[in-house]
């Protein structure tokens, strides 16, 4: 028997979720018209969805906002760097607070400090004014949403929406 004659498994562990919880389809497109007004740029929200899917270490994420990001014309550099982005020249003030944030968010703090500190708010509010301090806390809390879904249910890596991601 070949390779080619193997029947491929299965990526994903679950069938979509949706199938079973149609209120998740209301949900992710809540999500989306929430963090969709405008006041952080798109780019920057998927820079911020790309680091989350490397914090956790998930390839549909990562490939997902790769994706999105190269369909947007982001430079190859920048891609590449996010997942350095303290020390690489490629991002604005803005974007490295968001990113920040995000790390604040899903790694844990050094014992007996907050995730996010005083410090870190201030730095992000002096970026974003209150909408869009708001929207990119929005944002940081869709990723989550969509990070217990990628872990548990492992869909198929995908760079666009359209494309099939439950087996």
């Amino acid at each position: 028997m070949t390779n080619t004659d193997t029947p491929r498994a299965p990526l994903s562990r679950m069938a979509n979720p949706a199938e079973f919880v149609p209120e998740l389809n209301d949900i992710s497109a809540a999500l989306f018209r929430a963090t969709g007004n405008r006041s952080v740029p798109r780019a920057t929200m998927s820079l911020v969805h790309l680091r989350a899917g490397q914090i956790v270490g998930n390839t549909y994420l990562t490939v997902l906002n790769t994706g999105f990001l190269r369909k947007a014309g982001e430079s190859e550099e920048r891609i590449t760097a996010v997942s350095s982005w303290q020390d690489a020249p490629y991002f604005t003030g803005a974007e490295r607070a968001a990113l920040a944030l995000v790390e604040a968010v899903l790694q844990p703090a050094p014992r007996g400090q907050e995730r996010v500190s005083d410090e870190l708010y201030a730095e992000a509010a002096r970026h974003y004014d209150e909408k869009a301090l708001a929207t990119l806390t929005v944002a940081i809390g869709q990723i989550n949403f969509f990070i217990a879904l990628a872990l548990i249910g492992k869909p198929a890596p995908v760079a666009s929406l359209a494309d099939e991601q439950w087996d």
